[in-house]
């Protein structure tokens, strides 16, 4: 089925454990963790079996290590590898090892589809992990598409897509933009809206909706000011007396901030250097983790917001065992850990389930095996492959903290599934999505009772 007809299974939420972020010391119970992590994988090295001699595992690795988005993606590289590794360690898959096949698309998105083509069509590897912006999942779609490939994807996106070969593991907006401006609005008041992205489909699809959503909240359309700017943007100054002008109308003011990239650097720097601080008008980041904030002095910056489904301090074991091995596999204890790493994690161990299960890294197989497939997330539960190809996740919302950390100050109760078309944009609010037999459609129109019926009106611009 071609990325035209592309789909989402409706907003559903299921039960899970409440998160818990009480404070606690997390380097005095990482030396403990990590002590009894070495335990654990040297048991596991010497208990695995050896590995088969067949043919390896190829695990394709398709992130930016040069560019603008190589602040972001990076590390993610750094997490795929940690894992093979890990699962190697455990005797690999199918007894067979897993082996890293690792590309520079350089922050260039054509370059994404033909490094996507050279993993699939020359490398031959069995399964993607890549990308971070739209625009770069974009091209490669058709691409893995058209060769039958898998493509894991780790980052909070736009949602109006939901592919056969696409398996989307960070936040769709129902997931973390839609709680995120009721948490704004509710808890602290907001009138007036700054909606402030980097200038390609991401933001753009994501603020649509936004502003769909805001109008159904009777806010104004003077009360909405939208602002796009480049890759790699750098000159923030006008840009924040604006937004400051705007604030200073009388009614509470908040940026919803799609800012990708190192261009949120300077603009962080610009809003401490002109004095605006969270209580008068706090941003909210969803582009914006414990890796950017690791090269900014976040003193000035304390008390402004992101929305994930992760935080570095989440206080859950399962978390800390995280931290503890990237620790390890860095040699850095001054790392940190972020939302698409542990969506890698979900993923990953989503896909490795799958293979189990299906006996097979056939593509086929695996995309048939993974619906349903349950893995433990990293903030105490666990996380489920819809029937769309969206997973479940708690949506949290974090206040930066001095030492570039985040306090959770607000959590959903329970898990949330990611919905693909947004319920407040005409033309994707009658799609549903679920790729079982016997419907195997991405965006299938309950109103007129068949597949691909309105994709054409709800597609990304």
């Amino acid at each position: 089925m071609s990325s035209t007809q592309v789909c989402a299974h409706r907003s559903k939420v299921l039960p899970t454990e409440p998160l818990s972020t009480a404070p606690r010391s997390k380097k005095a119970l990482s030396r403990k963790a990590l002590a009894s992590l070495a335990v654990s994988t040297l048991s596991l090295a010497i208990a695995a079996p050896a590995l088969a001699q067949e043919d390896p595992i190829k695990v394709g690795i398709l992130h930016s290590l040069s560019g603008t988005m190589a602040i972001s993606e990076s590390t993610l590289k750094d997490t795929m590898l940690m894992l093979i590794e890990q699962q190697n360690e455990a005797g690999g898959l199918l007894g067979r090892e897993l082996e890293p096949v690792v590309v520079d698309p350089a922050s260039n998105w054509p370059l994404f589809a033909e490094k996507a083509r050279e993993l699939l069509a020359q490398e031959e590897v069995d399964v993607i992990f890549g990308n971070w912006t739209s625009v770069s999942r974009k091209s490669v779609l058709p691409v893995v598409e058209e060769l039958n490939g898998l493509l894991f994807y780790p980052v909070q996106y736009e949602g109006e897509e939901s592919s056969e070969n696409v398996f989307y593991t960070g936040a769709a907006p129902n997931q973390q933009a839609i709680p995120a401006v009721d948490y704004l609005m509710n808890e602290i008041g907001v009138e007036r809206w700054v909606l402030a992205g980097t200038d390609y489909v991401y933001p753009r699809t994501t603020n649509k909706i936004l502003e769909a959503y805001l109008k159904s909240q009777g806010v104004a359309d003077e009360d909405i000011m939208v602002n796009y700017t480049p890759f790699g943007h750098s000159d923030w100054q006008n840009i924040v007396s604006e937004i400051k002008q705007f604030g200073g109308a009388g009614k509470k003011t908040a940026v919803v901030s799609t800012i990708n990239g190192d261009a949120n650097v300077p603009f962080y720097r610009e809003l401490a250097n002109q004095g605006v601080e969270a209580s008068d008008i706090p941003v909210v980041a969803f582009s914006v983790g414990e890796q950017e904030l690791s090269g900014l002095d976040t003193a000035p910056l304390v008390g402004h917001l992101a929305a994930w489904n992760y935080f570095m301090s989440v206080d859950e074991d399962v978390n800390y065992d995280f931290i503890d091995a990237w620790y390890d596999y860095t040699g850095d204890d001054d790392a940190v850990t972020n939302d698409p790493m542990e969506a890698h994690y979900i993923g990953f161990n989503m896909w490795a389930e799958a293979v189990r299960k299906a006996e097979t890294t056939d593509v086929d197989a695996v995309k048939e095996a993974i619906i349903g497939v349950s893995v433990p997330n990293l903030t105490g539960g666990y996380a489920t492959m819809m029937p769309n190809h969206h997973i479940t996740k708690p949506v949290l919302i974090g206040e930066i903290q001095d030492n570039g950390q985040f306090s959770v100050v607000w959590q959903t109760p329970s898990t949330v599934a990611g919905d693909a078309w947004s319920d407040y944009l005409e033309g994707s609010r009658d799609l549903i999505s679920d790729w079982r037999a016997p419907l195997e459609c991405g965006n299938y129109n309950v109103v007129q009772g068949s597949c691909g019926g309105g994709a054409e009106v709800a597609s990304s611009e």
